[in-house]
């Protein structure tokens, strides 16, 4: 996201748009994404993609999509995407402040800052587990122009295109991945064997 002098600025944001207009910050875990195709459409997303102010990058070194086997009784692999090169990227996303209702009646609104991740149709590294896939922002150059105040809307959309295929790998990991409780770490990053 982008301060006041122009220049990019981290900030901690809770995954999940809540627009400001929400009556029930519930609606975040609907909002985990956004079709970068119909954002400008969806009233949730219209105003913000627009906005250089409201476009964010969220900094990763991968992302997961689970292979659903024929055999429905078959647990699901996890797999892992990552840049061929092992780099960090960015996915493009927006974001926005909304006030979460009093925790106490006639208590003060809690401000929070929400975000939400834009996605595109798979390239064919994908595509053999998804339909769909972030938007991936190949360059620094890129993303220097996602949250330049140049940009319009229209320029924001052609920089939300699947990631070339040639430039990210899908490995298998382990599948404790999807299960809760179970302690983070790069062991999970192996596929079990």
């Amino acid at each position: 996201m982008l301060e006041r002098d122009g220049k990019p600025a981290a900030r901690a944001m809770r995954w999940g748009l809540i627009p400001s207009w929400a009556k029930d910050p519930r609606i975040a875990s609907k909002l985990i994404n956004a079709r970068s195709e119909t954002a400008d459409r969806r009233p949730a997303f219209r105003d913000l993609l627009a906005s250089a102010g409201r476009r964010a990058l969220l900094p990763a070194d991968g992302f997961f999509e689970w292979l659903r086997p024929e055999d429905r009784r078959q647990q699901r692999v996890p797999f892992r995407f990552t840049l061929r090169d092992g780099a960090l990227f960015a996915f493009a996303g927006l974001w926005t402040r909304a006030y979460l209702p009093p925790s106490e009646p006639g208590g003060p609104q809690t401000p929070v800052e929400t975000v939400t991740i834009l996605t595109t149709a798979a390239n064919s590294v994908v595509g053999r587990l998804h339909d769909r896939m972030p938007v991936i922002l190949p360059d620094r150059a890129s993303e220097l122009a996602w949250l330049s105040p140049e940009l319009d809307l229209a320029g924001a959309k052609a920089l939300c295109v699947p990631l070339g295929d040639d430039l990210l790998v899908a490995a298998p990991v382990s599948p404790l991945i999807n299960k809760s409780g179970i302690p983070e770490g790069p062991e999970l990053l192996v596929a079990a064997g």
